[in-house]
């Protein structure tokens, strides 16, 4: 029985390691934290409990099919709940929009903005059901990057979907095509920050994030989002998978370019057949890679982001479970985050309020408040070719932190000042420390160019043999259903490449 060895027990770890303990390896996965879930995490205290990773489920199906895969029912483990309206958008003149996945329902809420684009949401949601279409099998569900010259040629058949992508024009661009009102081009533009671009820079093929929102639906996890990552870790471990938390990598072991296993921090060898890594792709190369060849002074970072936790003695009404309150000026926003690296004066707020679903995540009367702002990555290169931080989150963080909560008290919330009873900050500063996030980046690199989908970090690695990547920040993304297809994809190339574990 072949040994595996996947570092970091984010929700791309436990999928694969879920897979491939189902086909039958021997499946340990290593995880320097505490407790599972990478990103996706959870924080309580007193009658407060807070999702501080991922707060919306996309594409269902994904995670249905995992469960079944391995001859489970996901209804066996968690409840999906749908969340509606989606979200509620606040706009700098006052107006708000709920947007749902009832499309009539969101047809209504864009005519009181400007019945004239409703004409231009219906076409924009079909031209993102086209890239879907000529997408999701061919690049979504399918390794890229990672092939070898059969399985190169075997994807020339997929050239002409790519054409379909709409890669040559930015998000931006498409936006401007199909709605006239800036207000309406400002909240589709948003769909960029889902994997932590600009929608002026990176490609219209990003129209596909909106299609699914709205053809999927927007779903919540009962009792919290969190919940996914501990139903990962049950079905792992009821598999036989081995999970040891608190235990830090500090090197992969090649040997005659063949990983051969990992380096504890502190203890010995771990020898492994296939080594995955589930740990951001880039640090992977930089940290516990020796001598990658990998460019990372000209790979540009997502986005990462200034997370506030608040516990609040007050109850918000006009709030929805999501809730993002848009800036004046989009455009300064992303060209002060991208071209200055520096964090915006006058950001977008992204509000999730999960107590209004689950009344258990709050005491009675009060809210609890996840507050997310984009923020640039940490380091670009010095002159030198050193990085250098171009932020001081410790010293800054908390005059940052003032700055938002004076924006939110004339947004309509009041003077919450005075009601916060917990807090907690999570500065970029804390990706990069807590999840060894590259720069800090929550999402890997940007897709800030027509080109990047097909350039990042591929499944398999090119330079060492039974080098495996998982996660989102390689092939095919970030967010939950991506990160989980990421699973099936590298469990699936080795039961294909490997052969009987």
């Amino acid at each position: 029985m072949k040994n595996v060895v996947i570092i970091g027990a984010g929700l791309g770890g436990l999928a694969t390691a879920i897979r491939l303990a189902h086909y039958g390896y021997r499946v340990t996965i290593v995880e320097k934290n505490e407790r599972v879930g990478g990103k996706m995490n959870i924080v309580r205290h007193n009658g407060y409990t807070f999702d501080t990773g991922p707060s919306l489920l996309t594409m269902p199906f994904i995670i249905r099919e995992l469960f079944a895969s391995v001859g489970e029912a996901m209804e066996d483990h968690i409840t999906l709940v749908p969340v509606d309206p989606i979200c509620r958008y606040w706009f700098s003149d006052g107006a708000t929009l709920d947007a749902s996945g009832n499309l009539k329902n969101t047809e209504e809420e864009i005519a009181r903005l400007s019945a004239a684009d409703v004409e231009g949401f219906r076409k924009f949601i079909a031209h993102g059901e086209r890239i879907y279409n000529a997408s999701a099998e061919s690049f979504l569900f399918q390794p890229f990057g990672s092939l070898d010259i059969k399985g190169i040629l075997g994807n020339l058949k997929l050239l002409p979907a790519v054409t379909k992508l709409d890669a040559f024009r930015t998000l931006n661009d498409a936006v401007e095509t199909f709605f006239a009102d800036p207000r309406l081009q400002q909240l589709f533009n948003r769909f960029a920050t889902y994997n932590g671009s600009s929608p002026y820079l990176a490609p219209a093929t990003l129209a596909i994030i909106p299609y699914i929102e709205f053809a999927f639906g927007g779903w919540y996890v009962e009792g919290g989002m969190y919940k996914l990552a501990e139903a990962l870790e049950g079905l792992a471990t009821k598999k036989g998978v081995r999970i040891q938390t608190g235990v830090e990598v500090k090197k992969i072991v090649v040997e005659r370019k063949k990983a051969k296993g990992i380096l504890p921090q502190s203890g010995e060898l771990i020898p492994a057949d296939i080594v995955i890594s589930n740990a951001d792709a880039l640090y992977t190369h930089k940290e516990l890679l020796t001598g990658s060849r990998w460019k990372f002074d000209s790979t540009e970072p997502s986005l990462s982001g200034f997370v506030m936790l608040l516990g609040v003695k007050k109850s918000f009404t006009r709030l929805k479970h999501h809730n993002v309150f848009f800036s004046a000026d989009y455009k300064d926003e992303f060209d002060v985050m991208f071209n200055d690296l520096k964090p915006s004066p006058n950001p977008t707020i992204y509000v999730c309020q999960t107590s209004q679903s689950d009344s258990s995540h709050a005491p009675v009367g009060c809210s609890n408040l996840f507050v997310l702002v984009n923020a640039p990555s940490l380091r670009c290169p010095g002159t030198d070719g050193s990085p250098e931080y171009l932020s001081d989150w410790e010293k800054e963080k908390h005059e940052y932190r003032n700055l938002i909560i004076r924006k939110l008290s004339t947004l309509g919330l009041g003077d919450i000042e005075k009601h916060i009873e917990y807090e907690e900050i999570i500065t970029p500063l804390d990706f990069e420390r807590r999840y060894n996030a590259f720069r800090g980046s929550i999402y890997g690199t940007s897709s800030n160019s027509r080109m990047a989908a097909f350039l990042r970090p591929p499944n398999k690695s090119a330079e060492v043999e039974n080098l495996y990547f998982a996660g989102g920040s390689s092939h095919p993304g970030g967010g939950i259903p991506l990160v989980l297809l990421s699973g099936k994809i590298v469990a699936d190339m080795i039961q294909q490449q490997v052969g009987q574990p």
